[in-house]
């Protein structure tokens, strides 16, 4: 199912955060949104999945106006897996999947064979049925993210929206959990602190600075010298992967870097009095 975000803006207490993001994912792509903290990432996911109406701009989801959509329905094209925080209450894994079913389901509807069988099978999935009757508590962080997961494979989604759920995990963890996202197939926006984690498994990135998009293509057209030192203020020496062919970046801080013409970053229009557009990189 096809993602297309046009013109979105969004403000928050009278301070624009977003500004005319225009952002597609095609089915069955990965999708990288990468930028500096603070660059408006996470906001816009949230408008994506109907947390965060936005200012102006529409989101549309197979077709449709996600904010024209009910709840239910929205839930039912859109999961959404988010860091993971701990949980105030104890649920055993099988309990925290099947409450992936809920858009499925009338209110106070009871839980049937088939709900069983679609948590199972997302279970199977991503390697955590032997965990089904465990307490979602006790589990490694890699676990619980691949339990969130398997969540939202019970909404039976057609678009997987991921914000930075490999944050906090040990690398054998974000491998495996993006290995995961990579073989499941399924439409994938997601949010990566880790450039080379999205070099190596986004099919596409876009890059937000100040609000704004100012790049957007392949990991090797985005991924620059140029981009790394005006958005996220970094040198870097860029190579492919012996493995994989993807670009592969070490990091090198400005101040012990060479390179004397750093060059001024990228104007912040979402967040200035002048408004004005950022310069693109491609």
């Amino acid at each position: 199912m096809k993602l297309d975000a046009k013109e979105v803006t969004v403000e928050l207490q009278a301070r624009r955060i977003i500004e005319d993001v225009t952002l597609t994912v095609t089915p069955g792509e990965i999708v990288g949104l990468i930028g500096p903290n603070g660059s408006g990432k996470s906001t816009f996911l949230r408008t994506v999945y109907r947390l965060l109406p936005p200012t102006a701009g529409q989101v549309f989801v197979g077709g449709s106006d996600v904010w024209r959509l009910s709840a239910r329905e929205s839930a039912r094209r859109t999961g959404v897996v988010v860091q993971e925080s701990p949980s105030e209450f104890e649920f055993t894994v099988h309990e925290m999947v099947r409450m992936g079913r809920m858009p499925h389901k009338a209110l106070a509807a009871p839980h049937n064979r088939h709900d069983d069988a679609v948590v199972n099978e997302a279970l199977r999935r991503v390697a955590m049925f032997e965990f089904s009757g465990q307490s979602f508590s006790v589990l490694s962080g890699g676990e619980k993210q691949r339990v969130l997961i398997a969540r939202a494979l019970a909404q039976q989604p057609k678009l997987l929206v991921m914000d930075e759920v490999t944050n906090h995990l040990d690398i054998h963890y974000q491998f495996e959990i993006l290995d995961l996202v990579k073989e499941l197939g399924t439409t994938t926006l997601i949010t990566l602190h880790d450039l080379n984690l999205a070099a190596a498994y986004c099919n596409r990135l876009y890059v937000l600075c100040g609000g704004c998009i100012v790049a957007q293509g392949r990991p090797e057209e985005v991924l620059t010298p140029t981009l790394l030192r005006r958005v996220f203020q970094i040198d870097a020496v860029i190579e492919r992967h012996p493995i994989t062919g993807q670009p592969y970046l070490a990091f090198i801080p400005l101040n012990k870097s060479k390179a004397s013409a750093r060059g001024p970053s990228f104007p912040c229009p979402a967040q200035s009095e002048t408004k004005t557009k950022p310069e693109r990189v491609i």
